[in-house]
């Protein structure tokens, strides 16, 4: 009996969730909600349908992950293009290389872009994780664009304790987080974040300022989103 009430207080979970990811797919102005399905099973949300663009299936991904009790999201969308919206792959890696040249933010000399049947591989270097977030937010809002896989190396920066303590002070100071609910630790340039926190963009928001800080190469979210 109580595993039967255990199952369908879950499922009163997941319906509720379903709902809240629906409701915020249609609050999203860059995507249409009818486009797009939503399944949850266990917290885990499937997202399904068909798109005619990456920066729509983007942000749809976005959207169910700002969800409350969402704990990860398998994005099946696929990329459907119009004829008309259909570009070669000269086209398309001619259109990012101008892009980021135009991005003063980075150096692309230091950057390579590889254009495969619309999917986009971006490799090289940056000193800053916010350059390797903004080449491939550059690149994946290209007409024609079906994916994009960002291989960009994060150059190492300062000494382990240092990395500490410029990330736990970064915690402190967002107005999103409780910093004493989140455990740092650091091993060379990697990052291990644990602890609980209320919402999936409380965790995401922790992630960000880890990666905020010069020189990180990985960080392992472990932080665990208490429903």
């Amino acid at each position: 009996m109580a595993i039967a009430t255990d199952t369908k207080a879950n499922n009163i979970v997941d319906e509720q969730i379903q709902r809240e990811v629906i409701a915020e797919l249609r609050w999203e102005p860059r995507i249409q909600a009818n486009e797009i399905g939503v399944a949850v099973k266990d917290g885990i949300v499937t997202l399904t349908g068909y798109v005619d663009s990456y920066v729509k299936r983007w942000a749809a991904e976005e959207a169910a992950h700002r969800v409350r009790g969402v704990k990860a999201v398998a994005n099946e969308i696929e990329i459907k293009l119009s004829s008309n919206e259909t570009r070669s792959d000269a086209d398309i890696a001619a259109a990012a290389v101008r892009a980021l040249e135009l991005d003063a933010s980075l150096n692309i000399d230091k950057l390579d872009v590889t254009v495969s049947k619309g999917w986009v591989t971006l490799k090289g270097e940056v000193e800053w994780q916010y350059q390797k977030e903004d080449v491939e937010r550059v690149v994946h809002r290209l007409a024609g664009v079906r994916g994009v896989t960002d291989l960009i190396a994060v150059r190492p920066g300062p000494t382990q304790s240092d990395l500490k303590r410029r990330i736990e002070e970064a915690l402190v100071r967002s107005a999103k987080l409780d910093a004493q609910r989140i455990a740092v630790e650091v091993e060379v340039t990697k990052v291990s974040l644990k602890g609980m926190v209320r919402s999936w963009a409380e965790r995401e928001e922790a992630e960000r300022a880890a990666w905020s800080a010069p020189g990180v190469t990985a960080v392992e979210n472990r932080i665990i989103v208490s429903a």
